[in-house]
């Protein structure tokens, strides 16, 4: 395994701690930097894998708040009715990604054109949505009316296409039925969970027989950094949120976007 290969896992996995719980669309950011970067694995697994890295940063950042959930869930009605609440939200997602993940893997994942196009969309969409003049009506994302949740889910499907971003689907469809911007943010952590969990299995699965050693140890690099790249933007990302709002990430979605689309054309 070369050093280059080594540092150029080192970079993404940075790149995928650092986009992840943003609404940039880390998945697009990793295959647009691989692409142009020449790096390759197995079944493209490195990209999916290493957000496994991810979600310990929000299981490190929230451990003690989640721990509470899971004393209280045999006497609290509410830490019941909340985690019955994530696992309502992630059930589409559940269902479109293990039919689709062939589609996925095999061909939106490979159309760097198409994760371009989404950028630049998803951008436009953040730009609008942050504009609008909302009245929420939720602001603690642990007490969302259960249809809520479901709907939430429903928005993050839209994530199984590169680009569009996962945390982008899950905060805009949160704002636009009704939750303020810093509870938006804050489900979608939670709802990260089960969701990269179930890609991270469902996708070792798969690839299992793909895997190989050098494989897995650049996958270990990636682990590695994403976790401590996560771990700073999830400590911090809430309060920007909820002064700042989502522009900077939707101008920057429109430029890395457009840079790409750019870049794709000139390279044919």
């Amino acid at each position: 395994m070369e050093t280059q290969t080594i540092v150029e896992a080192l970079m993404l996995g940075l790149l995928e701690g650092l986009t992840e719980f943003i609404p940039v669309s880390s998945t697009g950011h990793l295959l647009l930097a691989a692409h142009f970067l020449g790096f390759e694995t197995s079944g493209k697994t490195f990209e999916v894998l290493i957000q496994l890295g991810a979600i310990l940063a929000i299981l490190s950042v929230y451990s003690a708040r989640l721990f509470k959930i899971a004393r209280d869930l045999p006497t609290d009605p509410s830490a019941r009715r909340f985690v019955i609440g994530v696992l309502i939200a992630f059930l589409p997602a559940v269902i479109i990604g293990v039919l689709a993940h062939g589609i996925i893997k095999a061909v939106l994942f490979e159309t760097p054109m198409l994760i371009c196009i989404m950028l630049i969309l998803g951008g436009l969409v953040l730009l609008w949505v942050d504009r609008l003049d909302l009245k929420p009506r939720y602001t603690d994302a642990m007490n969302y009316p259960l249809p809520l949740y479901f709907k939430i889910g429903l928005a993050q499907c839209f994530a199984m296409i590169p680009g569009t971003s996962r945390s982008g689907a899950t905060i805009v469809g949160a704002l636009l039925l009704g939750a303020d911007k810093r509870s938006a943010a804050e489900f979608s952590f939670f709802l990260a969970m089960p969701t990269m969990a179930g890609a991270f299995a469902l996708d070792l699965f798969k690839n299992r027989n793909l895997l190989t050693a050098d494989d897995l140890s650049l996958i270990a690099v990636g682990f590695v950094a994403a976790f401590v790249a996560a771990v700073v933007v999830v400590r911090y990302l809430l309060d920007y949120v909820s002064r700042h709002g989502y522009g900077l990430f939707a101008w920057w979605r429109l430029i890395v976007g457009t840079i790409g689309l750019i870049a794709l054309i000139v390279m044919r």
